[in-house]
């Protein structure tokens, strides 16, 4: 199994910021497969853009049915090229509740991990590395 296959598992996962010197920790639900990264998206006037601007170092959590969980950890770059707002509005069309403009909507922005180690983790077996992709 593969991290974005984990998290398309397991719908709800956290995503961890820095906010000055506090952590901060708040539930996304979107994610995707582009180019060979995991892409997550939010909108531009929210505190969690502003943190990811300021200290681009997150790391996600999600915990599976099966008693795992998955833990991401790495550096992230915006992508606000239109291909990949259409892709994440043609993979999720919740995102259009939110977001009615589509891929025309200016505040709404993808993320993607640069870089990353993804752990799979149990409470019967040794932690595992795992792909991304």
């Amino acid at each position: 199994m593969t991290a974005i296959e984990y998290l398309k598992a397991n719908q709800v996962f956290h995503i961890a910021t820095v906010d000055g010197t506090k952590a901060r920790v708040r539930p996304f639900g979107f994610s995707m497969n582009r180019n060979g990264a995991i892409y997550f998206c939010t909108n531009k006037t929210k505190d969690v853009y502003k943190q990811l601007s300021s200290n681009p170092e997150i790391e996600i959590s999600v915990m599976g049915s099966d008693m795992t969980w998955l833990r991401v950890r790495g550096r992230i770059a915006f992508d606000e090229s239109r291909d990949a707002k259409v892709q994440a509005f043609a993979e999720s069309a919740n995102l259009l509740k939110v977001y009615p403009k589509g891929a025309d909507d200016e505040t709404f922005v993808t993320f993607y991990f640069t870089e990353a180690t993804a752990t799979l983790f149990s409470f019967t077996a040794a932690p595992k590395t795992i792909s991304l992709v």
